[in-house]
Formats: C-alpha cells, structure tokens, sequence
C-alpha cells in the first residue's frame, strides 16, 4: 500500500483529483468520533477531523523531522493516527477501535457518504492547477445562495453587500429560506417585503459597490410542488428551489424533481441530491432526464460550495454538462466567512470542464437578467 506521502506526490489526472491526503485523515478521524462511548473524546475527535479538513497545506508539507506542525484541536491520540496514515496509508489504531466497537457496517455505510468530498487543502491545489480547465476564481461576478438574518442566517444584508464587494462581485442574490420551511427561520411574505425595502436601501446610492438582488429558497414537496404560489414567486428578483425532506429514502424522486424544474418560476435547482458528508445520500432519481428537464427549461442546476454539501460533485457535474445544463456556482453562505465555500464550488467545475460562458453567475448583470427574463432562450444561445 502506498504512503499518504506518495499518494500525495502521484501526478493527478486532468479530469480527476489527486488522492486527498487531508480528507483520508479526516474521514478515519470522523470514524474514531463514530465509535466513541465517551462524549468528550467523541467531539475530540470530530474537532480534529474539522480542523484537518480546514488546513489550507496538505498533512505531507507540515511534516519535518518526523514532528508534525502543531495543529490547533488536534491532540496526541488524533497525532498518532495521521501519522501512521502518513507512514502507512492507513490506521492501526483506528481500525481496531473500529473493528472492537462492532459497528464496522455502520462505518463503511458512512465512508461511502463522503465520496467526491474535497478538504480545503484539495480545493486550493485544484484552484491552482494550471491543466484543469473550466472557471477560475476572477471569472465568478456572483454569489446566487446566501443567508441572511432573515431566516438562518447571521449577517444582515449590508454585511453581506460589504463582503461581495470585498470578492469583487458585481452582483448577489440574497436567498434566504421561504415561509414553508419554518425549521430554517422561513421568511413570511409580510418579512420578505420588509426585507426587500432594505435591499433596495443598501442598493440605492452605492456606486462601484456589489448589487444585491432579492431572491428566495423554496422548498421542493414531496409531490415537487413549492412552498410558494405563483403570485408569491413573483415578488422576487429569483427563485431557488431546492429539496430538505425525503432526502434519506431509496425511492425514486425523479418526477418531484422535474416537477421543481418544469415550475415557470424556478431558475436554479439548489443542492440537488441535498446530500449530507457521511449523513445522508440524499435524493434518488434518475438524474440524466432531470437534467435533461433543467436543460429544456434553462434552468441551472447549482454546485453548492458548502463544504459538507460540495452537491452536485465534479461527476455528477460532467453527467449534467452532458445533458446541455447550465450551472450556478454557489457558497450557500450563513455568514459572511463562508461566502469562501463558493471557491469549493469553483474547484468541482473546474474538475469537471464546465465552459464559463454555461455559469450563470460568471456572465454580466445585463445577460443574466435576460436570463431570468427569457430562461430558455439565454440558455440555447450560450448553448451554440
């Protein structure tokens, strides 16, 4: 078996990633966490494993001497296990604690769960790995999924305006969660029209500065109906939908989808599958004729940034490209640090060759209000 330190060194393929030292860690770190009957060594090893996926350097380059850089939330029991998967591949350790809790099925279910997840260390190489094609960071105008105080996020919408400025965004979509997914904090009409009163303040006067647009998550039903009307959607500059329940079921929910889709109000289906890093694998459907649908309609389908989404991932990603799809690369931000999990999108696409003129939120304000406007006609002249 390879070293995580080879591994690291193998050259990675134009259409792949290279082999994740970071994640590998983090995954046995979050199964020791799995398997602890002590809380406290339980959210131990879940802090270790956040801070190892966090790191900006592979493990590799903070090794010297065989001593490991000082790594803040890792301790010496999360010390021992990188290194022997830096020396080995794997964890002795780990895997006896695995094998000894009885809950290996369990822990195997899991891995499988965190298939095409990138550490943040494995997001910076891609950024900067001059044979990749697709997008870069400084072709990205826009952020189309951000929270705001509003439902569950934290900043208020002049923070986040401030913080897409400081990105060199020309435009944004505050999207916060509409009224039928009261779970999230859901806007109430009533809110959203207070709530639109500011944008338009924040807006009003601010040269050279991010323009806010107002926009709105809606909830996909089981049947793929929305939890707005028709009259509701239309107060809104742009309507996300995006699926939060039935997200752990087997069955297929490929007509719910192209439900969302075929709703004349929908122009990005947000987090598709609604996956979950090691929770769930979230929707089942047959995912070429949803794709096929979204791109009949022109609506984009959304690579959502956020670190424990990262949905749709650079495979499926190709598979939407091949169906004609155009894409919305977004954080999925609830505060106004995390507007950086949209670099975590920017890497899928550009893993999986996506063109920037099909990115919805690299084009000019002008060409995406027409878009909004004239869904499918934008769609198939970027298309020939």
């Amino acid at each position: 078996m390879k070293t995580a330190t080879e591994m690291a060194d193998a050259p990675a393929s134009p259409r792949g990633p290279q082999a994740d030292v970071n994640a590998a860690v983090g995954s046995y770190l979050r199964d020791l966490a799995f398997v602890q009957s002590v809380r406290a060594k339980m959210w131990g090893y879940k802090r270790a494993a956040a801070a190892i996926l966090a790191l900006e350097r592979p493990l590799p380059e903070l090794v010297s001497g065989g001593r490991l850089e000082k790594i803040p939330g890792i301790g010496p029991s999360s010390e021992r296990v990188i290194h022997e998967i830096l020396e080995t591949g794997h964890s002795p350790t780990a895997d006896r604690a695995i094998e000894a809790s009885g809950k290996l099925a369990d822990i195997n279910r899991r891995r499988t769960l965190r298939t095409n997840f990138f550490s943040r260390a494995e997001v910076i190489r891609i950024l900067a790995d001059q044979s990749l094609t697709g997008p870069s960071l400084r072709d990205v105008r826009a952020d189309l999924q951000m929270h705001s105080e509003w439902s569950d996020g934290n900043p208020t919408i002049l923070e986040l305006r401030d913080a897409c400025t400081a990105r060199h965004y020309s435009f944004a979509a505050v999207t916060d969660h509409s009224h039928g997914l009261k779970i999230a904090g859901g806007m109430t009409m009533e809110e959203a029209a207070a709530q639109r009163a500011e944008i338009l303040k924040v807006n009003t006067g601010a040269r050279g500065e991010c323009e806010m647009l107002q926009g709105i998550e809606a909830n996909i039903a089981a049947d793929g109906s929305l939890d707005l009307t028709d009259e509701e959607a239309k107060q809104f500059d742009i309507v996300l939908a995006a699926p939060h329940s039935v997200l752990r079921k087997t069955i297929d929910q490929t007509g719910r989808m192209v439900t969302a889709i075929r709703n004349p109000a929908v122009r990005i289906l947000a987090h598709p599958r609604g996956r979950m890093a090691a929770s769930r694998a979230g929707v089942v459907a047959d995912w070429d004729v949803v794709f096929a649908a979204a791109a009949e309609q022109g609506v984009a389908i959304e690579i959502d940034g956020d670190p424990s989404r990262q949905d749709l991932d650079f495979s499926m990603a190709r598979r939407a490209l091949d169906n004609g799809v155009l894409f919305a690369l977004d954080s999925d931000a609830h505060t106004t640090s995390q507007l950086a999990y949209s670099e975590t999108a920017v890497a899928h696409a550009r893993l999986a060759g996506i063109p920037v003129d099909r990115i919805v939120n690299c084009w000019p304000l002008e060409r995406f209000r027409s878009w909004l406007a004239h869904p499918q006609r934008e769609a198939d002249a970027g298309a020939r």
